[in-house]
């Protein structure tokens, strides 16, 4: 048994609770438990009780509060954008999960998203690519996101209204943005056909049932409140920068293997097979593509893309498989899929690289990015978090 887990009722006694409020702490997604040596009892890792018990050592004040309001504590801005609830996230008031049985696209999330109104921003073709980036622009030797930071920038030299205040322009400039990163991610020209079909006839030509799977993601990975990539992009249009500079914030961040990485690793527990998950699991390593803090019961984005998948593949090898690594990571740890896992799912059961995983996240996600720097840019407000010194103080510093 690793050496930083601990019992139940030692966590316990760090915190100072009962063991029925230990258990509504993991049910709630503030603890994760691990099986015991025994698979009856659980482990807790240490690191995180103790985490737990600063937090609640620090009071109910300002500090606590700023603590918090970093780390899924807190609300730290107000937005109309999205609403995370059990049920999965809801845009501007309406359920993701619905819009992607009513058929939505990517194009009719952002709009939504966007608070379009009557307003088509995507009514425009695309330009081809300017002569300064078609090189890169279309190598698909290079790396996806590592293609499309590349890009961006100089792109923005080329739009017209990239610091216009009007929001129609800004809506516009939005969906030109958009197009050209789903272009930029897969190495084609940018094109006006809908995101999903573009991303889909790349990777799998002809498929009807693929193209609506691609549908479905986009949708239900367009915006998820403040994740780390929606935050940084806020705090760049706080600024005032372009629209073009807050997507390359939110790209770089995606690139991050806790972030956007984590559908890489999602496809790699899928290809090790379930009998490597339990292994990990009862090391204490932690499982990619399973848990979600923000959905204790299940993520609904993934329960939705898992019900699709299997009507689309049916009973194939590849989707057996995936049926018992998943049935393996609710068995050893109680775990369900989240929206990593589908995304790695999809590319796994119609024989795809990782890659189209965190592409597919990247087009669907910019949607927020976008609606949260509008946003932001309307209110006018620079973002400015105080940080919490921990260090020495002034008197104790070493004189030079």
């Amino acid at each position: 048994m690793p050496h930083d887990l601990i019992s139940a009722r030692q966590a316990c006694a760090l915190l100072g609770i009962s063991p029925a409020t230990l258990y509504a702490y993991v049910s709630r997604g503030l603890l994760e438990s691990r099986p015991g040596a025994d698979h009856r009892s659980r482990m807790y890792r240490r690191a995180q009780v103790e985490r737990l018990a600063q937090n609640k050592r620090a009071g109910r004040g300002a500090a606590r509060g700023a603590a918090q309001s970093l780390d899924r504590g807190l609300p730290v801005l107000e937005t109309r954008i999205s609403l995370i609830q059990p049920d999965g996230p809801y845009y501007r008031g309406r359920s993701a999960v619905a819009a992607v049985r009513d058929g939505a696209t990517l194009e009719d999330t952002a709009r939504l998203l966007w608070d379009c109104g009557v307003q088509d921003p995507f009514a425009s073709t695309p330009a081809p690519w300017p002569d300064t980036i078609t090189r890169v622009a279309l190598d698909d030797a290079l790396p996806p996101l590592e293609r499309t930071l590349a890009c961006i920038p100089l792109l923005a030299l080329e739009t017209r209204g990239s610091f216009n205040l009007a929001m129609p322009v800004r809506h516009e400039a939005a969906a030109l943005l958009l197009r050209q990163n789903a272009a930029l991610l897969v190495a084609r020209p940018p094109d006006a056909t809908p995101v999903h079909a573009q991303l889909a006839g790349h990777w799998v030509p002809g498929s009807a049932a693929f193209a609506e799977l691609v549908r479905a993601a986009l949708v239900l990975c367009a915006d998820h409140e403040l994740n780390v990539s929606a935050f940084a992009a806020r705090v760049v249009a706080s600024t005032g920068a372009p629209l073009h500079a807050t997507v390359c914030t939110g790209l770089a961040a995606l690139s991050g293997p806790r972030h956007g990485g984590a559908t890489a690793r999602a496809y790699a527990v899928l290809e090790a097979g379930p009998d490597a998950l339990a292994t990990r699991w009862n090391r204490g390593d932690d499982v990619p593509g399973f848990g979600h803090a923000l959905y204790p019961h299940g993520d609904p984005r993934a329960a939705e893309l898992l019900a699709m998948l299997r009507l689309a593949v049916g009973d194939t090898p590849r989707m057996r498989e995936v049926e018992r690594v998943i049935a393996c990571a609710e068995d050893v740890s109680g775990l369900r899929p989240n929206v990593d896992l589908m995304l790695a799912t999809l590319c796994y059961a119609f024989e795809l690289p990782a890659t189209p995983a965190l592409v597919t996240f990247a087009s669907g996600r910019l949607a927020g990015w976008l609606a949260h720097a509008l946003e932001q840019q309307t209110l006018g407000k620079l973002i400015r978090p105080r940080a919490q010194y921990t260090g020495l103080p002034p008197a104790a510093a070493p004189a030079d």
